[in-house]
């Protein structure tokens, strides 16, 4: 299976393309990420990770936090314009589209979403596919979900792990 084909960048995709939830598109693709390179930090799976964080720091209007992850993004994901998980996309684009994004953020402009270019009619299908499956979604619920979000499956596995150390 080519690597942007597995069902967590499918996701990652859709969330980004298609209701902007970049929490939701970090949170898959660290799952992925950890799957396949855990702890390699130029993988280009931390560049789209980077990516989608700058872009909710961005919406939240954290410009610093945005300018700063956005520049990491760029630098990770131009360093693997040629690897596998930038292949099915229009790379050129993306590369611009972050530029774009780095400037708008540096003059402190309201955050404006833009989409990924799927070039892979295949890749395509199955990330529209999947954002017709997802749920209407509240903009404030997602431009805050990291304080609105149901968290108590975190805390319990937290406690767990305390509770084992002693």
């Amino acid at each position: 299976m080519h690597p942007m084909h597995h069902p967590l960048f499918i996701q990652f995709l859709a969330y980004f393309n298609g209701n902007q939830d970049y929490f939701e598109c970090h949170e898959v693709l660290e799952e992925y990420w950890k799957e396949v390179a855990p702890r390699e930090k130029t993988h280009p799976l931390t560049g789209w990770i980077q990516l989608a964080t700058g872009l909710y720091h961005w919406r939240r209007e954290n410009f610093k936090g945005a300018h700063t992850i956005l520049i990491k993004a760029e630098r990770t994901l131009n360093a693997s314009i040629y690897d596998p998980y930038l292949e099915e996309i229009n790379t050129l684009n993306l590369l611009n589209q972050i530029h774009l994004s780095q400037e708008k953020v540096n003059n402190q402009d309201p955050y404006k979403c833009w989409y990924i270019e799927i070039t892979s009619p295949n890749l395509k299908s199955k990330v529209d596919a999947f954002i017709e499956s997802l749920p209407p979604c509240d903009y404030n619920f997602i431009q805050n979900k990291h304080m609105l979000r149901d968290r108590s499956d975190i805390l319990l596995a937290r406690q767990e792990k305390k509770r084992s150390r002693h």
